[in-house]
């Protein structure tokens, strides 16, 4: 059998990122380019695709997992090598004429039920890990690739599957057990080239069981005696691993009293943590400060006033919330309007349209925007910078980087655009097509949303006359947001003429940009994208 293995591919130098999602399970037949895995940084989720064909045949990773570049995710069976073990399948039966020599009793034993013990597979190295739950009893039938117990470390759990089809003979553990790798679980009755596949799982007691397939379970069996204990799914009377209860004694929490999420309504810390968090703000509220200075909102029960439904916010918006709560506090934020001529812009824009399409590109006036604000960023310097961290400096930056904000269905996304001052038009409009789809797909990389020195957040033709954008702290001290442009009527010094006008909003970080900064910025900016001629200067 030809296994090989599919690695984390290259994600951007990020370590320790979290699994949130397994997207097969074992004994399913993937192609090339197959989601597997979904991965969550701390600012995205991505999917991993294969890079291999073939038939799953052992997952590495749990929910919950950390991982990095080149950490192992699946074990897969090649494509065409299945046929490879067939001649295996038939080593039990060429041995039984030696026992029995009519022919007629050949066939009988290669058919007849053989019993194989289930041991713990390759858990990464993990000893005496708990067990948690066993999903089955003494008597139930399983197919290959069922969950027979799950296994919980202070890190993640872990779902051990049976290797091959048959009937529970016998268990030899119970919930509470410390288990290893080739740790024995129980006894399957296997029919046919079926129990030639269970000792695979262990390769060290793989001649063993042949040769003595029939004497050493009766041997064993009576040692499995606490099997009714098979049908307990939890500990007590709360489903939940050592760290949820660990966190849950830390902090003084009666875990009967919380309802959990999890699979099979497992526990989980977010659980904890959702039941702690009203009863410290109703602590807080009392005070009327919390810890920060700031008058903490009542707890309100919203089902009183009529039918409610309460959803999970998102881990990337989540995020997304704590980082503009910690801008809103951190960054006076001042915000300058201005409107921008883009009618002749649109005129050339239009006239670029044939031969944009003809290279397969998509102009919209997005890549014109960000062109002028590169241009601006080098004509006005003070806003390509940071506050460092020393509150006593400021980081000048030689490179020009420009976030691009795009609404996704996992939350607002800002994919980063290198080097636009470098790049001309169709080069940036095909590079921010490709990101935009990037991110709406969920398949950007850590990598793709770092090291931006501006930010551009449009709306498009959503609607508004304007709006104060967030500034991204603390690595940009600007942002611009773009609404819907307007046919407006505009003076010339003789006569109002209707002139195509965009709205923009420029807003920055006072610490590191004063208002004159801020006003040559827009000033600039604003002439630019009025004659794009201007960018030839």
């Amino acid at each position: 059998m030809a296994i090989q293995t599919i690695k984390v591919p290259d994600i951007g130098g990020a370590e320790g990122v979290e699994v949130i999602e397994i997207s097969v399970k074992v004994g399913d037949v993937i192609a090339e380019g197959d989601s597997i895995v979904v991965l969550e940084t701390d600012k995205a989720s991505m999917e991993i695709p294969a890079d291999k064909a073939g038939k799953v045949v052992a997952i590495k990773v749990n929910l919950g997992d950390k991982v990095s570049q080149d950490a192992v995710l699946l074990e897969v069976e090649a494509e065409g090598s299945a046929v490879a073990p067939a001649p295996q399948a038939a080593a039990p039966a060429a041995a039984a004429p030696a026992a029995a020599p009519a022919p007629v009793a050949a066939a009988p034993v290669s058919a007849a039920a053989a019993e194989v013990p289930m041991v713990v597979p390759d858990i990464g190295g993990a000893e005496g890990v708990e067990v948690i739950e066993i999903s089955v009893k003494v008597g139930d039938e399983v197919a290959a690739g069922d969950s027979l117990i799950v296994l919980e470390t202070d890190k993640a759990s872990m779902e051990i599957p049976a290797e091959a089809a048959g009937k529970i003979v016998s268990l030899a553990v119970k919930v509470g057990d410390k288990l290893s790798q080739g740790s024995v679980i129980g006894l399957l009755a296997t029919t046919g080239s079926a129990a030639v596949a269970a000792p695979a799982a262990a390769p060290a007691k793989a001649e063993a069981a042949p040769a003595a397939a029939a004497p050493a379970p009766k041997a064993e069996a009576p040692k499995a005696a606490p099997a009714p204990v098979a049908d307990v799914a939890q500990t007590g009377d709360v489903y939940a691993g050592p760290a949820v209860r660990k966190l849950a004694r830390q902090l003084g929490v009666d875990m009967g009293k919380v309802s959990g999420t999890g699979p099979r309504g497992r526990l989980l810390k977010d659980d904890v943590r959702s039941y702690v968090k009203p009863i410290v703000q109703a602590a807080q509220s009392g005070a009327s400060f919390g810890g920060s200075g700031i008058p903490t909102l009542p707890v309100v029960d919203y089902s009183k006033f009529g039918e409610i439904e309460i959803v999970k916010m998102s881990k990337i918006k989540k995020l997304t919330a704590d980082a503009m709560t910690r801008s809103w506090l951190n960054v006076p934020r001042i915000t300058q309007f201005d409107d921008a001529d883009i009618t002749d812009l649109e005129v050339f824009r239009n006239s670029m349209k044939a031969e944009a399409e003809k290279r397969g590109s998509k102009l919209t006036p997005l890549p014109f925007i960000v062109k002028a604000v590169a241009a601006a960023l080098v004509a006005e310097p003070s806003f390509n910078v940071s506050v460092h961290q020393d509150g006593e400096s400021i980081v000048h930056k030689k490179f020009v980087h420009i976030g691009i904000a795009v609404d996704t269905p996992n939350g607002l996304l800002v994919p980063v655009v290198r080097n636009v001052d470098k790049k001309g038009l169709f080069e940036l409009a095909d590079e921010i097509n490709v990101l935009a789809k990037k991110a709406r797909d969920g398949k950007l990389t850590p990598a793709e949303m770092q090291g931006g020195c501006f930010t551009i957040s449009s709306l498009g033709a959503m609607g508004g006359n304007g709006f104060t954008p967030m500034v991204s702290a603390p690595t940009e001290v600007g942002i611009l947001g773009v609404s819907r442009a307007q046919m407006k009527p505009v003076w010339n010094g003789k006569e109002f003429i209707p002139r195509n006008m965009l709205p923009l909003s420029l807003s920055y970080d006072h610490r590191a940009v004063n208002g004159a900064d801020a006003g040559r910025f827009m000033t600039y900016l604003v002439s630019v994208i009025g004659d794009l001629r201007r960018l030839l200067l």
